[in-house]
């Protein structure tokens, strides 16, 4: 069975976070991570309970479980003979845009690097070969973005602490609903996934080996190298634009179009 499915996200494993989370409650997870990543927008309705569950493999009453859970959490409005329609979050949307990807950033590396650091005592073999899996998938160079968030979230559940578990989680939320946070990361991401995968190398060694200075410290470098090719994107576009006036002045002011008027 392939590593992946449609859709962009990640299999739904039997087997994580120790089978001890009831399984409708991963496809929730999924599903909202769908949402937030644009593949489902507000206001359109979902696929079919039936190519729910083929999307998912799970059984239908599973896919219903999980609705269910999705409309309390106000995520989507089951409409009568009509189907289930994903709910416009416009309160958080509000909020999420007076955030700043610099700022974002910066939180993820406090947070996270102690994440690292706490998860580097508890981490079992099965949660270092889950993130194992997601360098493999990265390296392919393929669903980069679902594996990096896979990767940090499976940290995170290592810790055994939910709220920890919920904070990064609505930080990866915020990364996908911010418009100018996702130009942002996209402008030095894209080109980026070596640097990824040597950091998140770095990282998952420091993890396997239980060192917690180890582990904080590489997540604090991959946090660090990103906060510096942010600057460097914002310099470059405000090079960009001072260029870009200097030459309307230019055309608007420059004497050579006069000069070569006068010669003919």
């Amino acid at each position: 069975r392939s590593t992946l499915f449609p859709y962009n996200a990640l299999p739904i494993s039997s087997s994580r976070s120790g089978g001890n989370r009831r399984l409708f409650w991963r496809i929730v997870d999924k599903i909202e991570s769908l949402i937030n990543q644009g593949e489902f927008t507000a206001g359109s309705r979902l696929p079919p309970e039936r190519e729910l569950a083929e999307m998912f493999d799970v059984s239908r009453p599973t896919i219903r479980e999980a609705i269910i859970a999705l409309e309390v959490r106000g995520r989507v409005e089951v409409k009568t003979g009509s189907g289930v329609y994903v709910v416009e979050q416009k309160n958080a949307s509000i909020k999420s845009k007076e955030i700043s990807a610099f700022e974002l950033t910066q939180a993820r590396a406090l947070i996270e690097g102690e994440i690292a650091a706490l998860a580097a005592q508890s981490i079992t073999e099965e949660e270092l070969e889950q993130l194992n899996q997601t360098l493999i998938v990265m390296e392919k160079g393929l669903y980069v973005e679902q594996a990096d968030r896979e990767f940090h979230e499976i940290i995170a559940r290592a810790t055994r602490n939910k709220a920890l578990e919920f904070a990064v989680s609505n930080l990866w939320d915020l990364r996908l609903k911010n418009p100018q946070i996702v130009a942002d990361y996209s402008s030095v991401c894209t080109n980026n996934n070596e640097c990824v995968m040597d950091e998140h190398t770095a990282i998952y060694t420091a993890l396997r080996a239980h060192d917690a200075s180890a582990a904080r410290a590489a997540m604090h470098k991959h946090f660090n190298r990103l906060i510096n090719a942010l600057f460097d994107a914002v310099e470059a576009r405000a090079l960009e634009e001072i260029k870009r006036k200097n030459d309307e002045k230019r055309g608007l002011y420059s004497l050579d179009g006069l000069v070569n008027k006068s010669a003919h």
